[in-house]
């Protein structure tokens, strides 16, 4: 038995620009309108390399950078986003859940051609602008870590070599599910 997990890294903002690959390489900030004092909810590398940081105000953010691309939240993209995302797992095996926004995990049982079917649908999503990684492991749980720490793709065959050498940081980097 095994299970995949599908994990779309700034889920929120890959959906809000996922019509607009181009801005990934500039200084963009995904705002959260449904706080009473907007923040700054997700951003990308060069927005961090900036010096902006999540929970920061739009004039924090901009006075750091004055070429910030500020971009509200778009609850329609990130729907079509999920369902791309799920539809996708569910060519992968009948047992799938939508464990959480941008994640996907799939129980697989058989562990035939497993890593390739992964691999495939990992592909898939890049064409449709989602960057996705994938964990494969014998628990939902490790899938889903192997796939936080996958660059795209990572199995975990044996839990206690893979686990051991993690420093317990490395949780607290992990999303919330």
């Amino acid at each position: 038995m095994m299970f995949a997990a599908l994990y779309l890294p700034d889920f929120e903002l890959q959906a809000a620009l996922r019509h607009e690959p181009e801005r990934h390489q500039e200084p963009v900030v995904l705002l959260d309108n449904e706080e009473a004092k907007a923040t700054i909810l997700q951003l990308t590398k060069s927005a961090a390399e900036a010096g902006v940081s999540v929970g920061m105000t739009p004039s924090q953010a901009l006075a750091r950078c004055l070429s910030l691309v500020i971009k509200p939240r778009v609850f329609a993209q990130e729907k079509i986003a999920g369902e791309i995302l799920l539809h996708h797992a569910s060519t992968l095996a009948p047992e799938i859940e939508a464990t959480a926004p941008g994640v996907c995990t799939v129980h697989f049982t058989s562990s035939k051609n497993c890593r390739e079917n992964i691999e495939r649908v990992v592909r898939q999503l890049a064409q449709l602008q989602l960057t996705a990684q994938a964990g494969l492991a014998a628990t939902p749980d490790l899938s889903f870590l192997a796939a936080c720490l996958a660059r795209p793709v990572l199995q975990i065959d044996d839990p206690k070599n893979f686990l051991a050498p993690l420093p317990i940081e490395t949780l607290r980097f992990l999303p919330q599910l």
